[in-house]
């Protein structure tokens, strides 16, 4: 019998969906570091008007790593498009965190460079979460 409730608990946590981290209205505020660089604008609008300097954020989540079209991303960043990284919430977060790092683990490359130098050192999660709300996914 406690062997059947375990597997059915087990199930149960699995079957739920999961709970994104990070908090949208703190990511918001933080983005501001981010718009020295990047905009997020949609096909029809301009949300948050920013550099151009990075790529823009609108629907980064779930987007392929490296794909808009017309930026130029570094090699590292491209390479990891290619070989499947797709941006989700926690990823992106670990990726603003440490770029270069990110880049190298997913890689298994040492060499792996990343043109963004910014590190968001704190509030990652939020500032993903944020972009998460101009994101289909």
């Amino acid at each position: 019998m406690t062997r059947l409730l375990t597997a059915t608990a087990t199930l149960l946590a699995l079957a739920a969906p999961a709970v994104a981290a990070g908090d949208a209205e703190k990511g918001e505020q933080l983005f501001n570091r981010c718009k020295a660089c990047h905009m997020i604008k949609s096909e029809d609008e301009m949300i948050v008007r920013g550099g151009r300097v990075g790529p823009n954020l609108y629907g980064v989540i779930g987007r392929e790593a490296g794909s808009v079209e017309g930026f130029r991303y570094g090699s590292s960043l491209e390479k990891a498009g290619e070989e499947g990284l797709v941006w989700g919430q926690e990823n992106l977060a670990a990726y603003t965190e440490d770029p270069k790092g990110f880049l190298a683990d997913y890689l298994e490359q040492d060499s792996a460079r990343s043109k963004m130098a910014f590190r968001l050192r704190n509030g990652a999660e939020d500032v993903a979460a944020y972009l998460a709300t101009f994101s289909e996914d």
